[in-house]
């Protein structure tokens, strides 16, 4: 499923085509959301952004459109024009004089209008959100502190949107190992540099892999990972997808495991394991 940073990314792109453009066209594929279609067109898109793991597309006649992308959904902006083949299930159409922004597979889409935005049950549940410039390493650091959380496992608590919003397996795996810390720990189990260490590599690594399209990896390394000839894809991550390959920090055997009911990689060397009960 896409994170946070690939779903900012895909909302600048969309912000970048759409803003400011009147609507000349826009099809919708389910049925329910059909009668709005009339009352899109003509409307401009004033602003595209994007909240935890969905994109908001706000128009001048006061109705935002709202899409979740879950496992498979995928925008795709192109010129206008015909349609291209795909085997993905074309969900939403939004046409301006010179543009298409064409949203793939999705089905959680919905039009809401100020009221419904405000009172969204996605929306309303998020915590703060990592890639929001305005939020700060204390207002994270104040988040981690509060009761309600200092008892989860640590891999599943930091991908949950209603804690911390923009993190998701693969930033949580590479945050884990960054800050040394085992996955199954939780946060009542952490020192107090542990866990500023945690906060401090939330943002620091959730922001990066925004800026680099989804590197996580020491940049200067991943640079030199492709100078030597490996793909972008074999030198983006310390540890995420490379079970059985060596740790770049201590060369032991990266493990590929379930923790607190999700897959994750760890290095077991690294990663301080003690668990408190």
């Amino acid at each position: 499923m896409p994170e946070g940073p690939e779903i900012r990314r895909a909302a600048d792109e969309l912000a970048a085509a759409l803003t400011g453009e009147r609507i000349e066209k826009i099809l919708f594929a389910f049925a329910a959301l059909k009668r709005y279609e009339s009352e899109m067109i003509g409307a401009r898109v004033q602003q595209v952004s994007s909240r935890g793991k969905a994109i908001l597309n706000r128009l001048d006649n006061g109705l935002t459109i709202y899409s979740h992308n879950q496992l498979y959904g995928r925008w795709q902006i192109l010129p206008a024009g015909p349609y291209p083949e795909s085997t993905r299930q074309l969900r939403l159409a939004i046409h301006t004089d010179s543009q298409m922004a064409l949203l793939y597979s999705a089905s959680d889409i919905t039009v809401l209008d100020s009221v419904a935005l405000q009172g969204h049950p996605y929306l309303i549940k998020l915590g703060p959100e990592l890639l929001e410039p305005s939020v700060t390493l204390d207002e994270i650091k104040d988040r981690f502190n509060q009761k309600q959380f200092q008892r989860r496992g640590l891999l599943g608590l930091l991908q949950d949107q209603q804690f911390i919003s923009g993190m998701g397996n693969y930033l949580c795996c590479e945050v884990l190992h960054l800050s040394k810390i085992w996955p199954e720990r939780r946060l009542i189990d952490l020192t107090t540099d542990e866990r500023d260490t945690l906060v401090e590599n939330c943002l620091k690594l959730t922001r990066q892999s925004y800026q680099t399209a989804g590197v996580t990896n020491h940049l200067q390394h991943a640079e030199q990972l492709q100078f030597e000839g490996k793909t972008f894809e074999e030198s983006r991550f310390l540890l995420y997808r490379r079970a059985g390959e060596p740790c770049y920090q201590c060369g032991g055997t990266i493990v590929k495991a379930k923790f607190c009911g999700r897959m994750g990689y760890v290095c077991p060397t690294c990663q301080i394991q003690t668990v408190k009960r």
